[in-house]
């Protein structure tokens, strides 16, 4: 697979290290996470971050948010629900602190970033649950954080934007929160692992097919391996796509999640649903993270930012 690696990202192969996941290894990787997000930098000064519980589904647990907004803020803003990654068994709201700080700064928006339970621990619906009460809560108190109710627009990568697909298809068929427009990032949302590019992607440096499949095992639990898979555990299994949100993806081709994507943007076009989509060669999975400062990775930062802004100040 190196060889077919953006020249610009190739270098990082030479010290990113083989890792596996299983259940044996699960909390040493989610130490390491919580390490790296001790070590965040300084936040922005005229943003304030909030913890909150608010509540969760009937019968299960408070739900953990963070509630990041301009500092004196005086007037309505769009809102932004945000859903971390981590293919569904790590990584925490934490995670994405600097970054929805640097979205309320320089989109002027009030950010909801949502800590739902992981898996194994708590397999599907779990998580989906815990962002779909987080997102009614967001919806209800929206007069209180001065937020448009009518502009809330959900967003996430790899699981997070699984859950960003998985989120809109509950909030249709609950006739829940309105979502206007959703941006999930190099989504994680088909559990049954068939599509070549599963296969294909091996590389125990980056995610590949085999921590796919392990992934999916630990979130899916008892239904792992059957035909009951719920479409909002698996989004790719939905049969209908209709009145679904405008929508903005984008992935590179040496993702594993690549074909599914691909056929997601399909199906979701051929039932009307604005699309816009962008697929970089010669990128791995989540790669603009691993070298934000390659030109590939600013071109992917650049268009989703731009789409980002669009979506919560729509000119049109």
């Amino acid at each position: 697979m190196e060889m077919k690696v953006c020249s610009e990202l190739r270098g990082i192969f030479s010290v990113l290290p083989a890792f596996s996941i299983s259940r044996e290894n699960l909390e040493s990787m989610r130490e390491g996470m919580a390490q790296m997000e001790s070590d965040v930098g300084a936040t922005y000064p005229n943003v304030e971050t909030v913890e909150k519980f608010v509540p969760g589904k009937e019968g299960d647990p408070d739900v953990r948010v963070l509630i990041h907004r301009p500092k004196n803020q005086d007037t309505v803003l769009p809102g932004l629900y945000y859903i971390h990654g981590g293919g569904f068994i790590v990584g925490t709201a934490n995670d994405m602190v600097l970054a929805c700080e640097r979205y309320v700064a320089e989109m002027n928006c009030v950010v909801v970033n949502v800590d739902y339970r992981l898996a194994p621990e708590h397999p599907y619906p779990a998580p989906i649950e815990d962002c779909y009460a987080g997102l009614k809560w967001f919806a209800d108190n929206a007069s209180e954080l001065k937020v448009d109710v009518n502009r809330i627009v959900v967003t996430g990568g790899s699981a997070g934007g699984g859950l960003t697909a998985a989120l809109t298809l509950l909030a249709r068929d609950r006739k829940g929160p309105k979502i206007s427009f959703q941006l999930p990032m190099y989504p994680m949302i088909d559990d049954r692992c068939n599509t070549p590019s599963n296969s294909e992607i091996t590389d125990q440096r980056v995610w590949n097919g085999i921590s796919n499949r392990t992934a999916w095992d630990m979130y899916l639990g008892e239904l792992k391996d059957t035909e009951d898979v719920p479409i909002y555990a698996a989004p790719a299994r939905t049969e209908d796509y209709s009145n679904l949100p405008p929508t903005f993806i984008c992935i590179g081709d040496l993702d594993p999640f690549r074909d599914e994507t691909i056929t997601y943007v399909q199906k979701l076009r051929q039932s009307g649903v604005p699309v816009e989509f962008h697929l970089y060669p010669g990128g791995f999975h989540a790669f603009e993270i691993y070298v934000p400062q390659a030109n590939i990775s600013q071109q992917l930062t650049t268009t989703y930012e731009r789409a980002l802004k669009e979506a919560l100040h729509p000119t049109y």
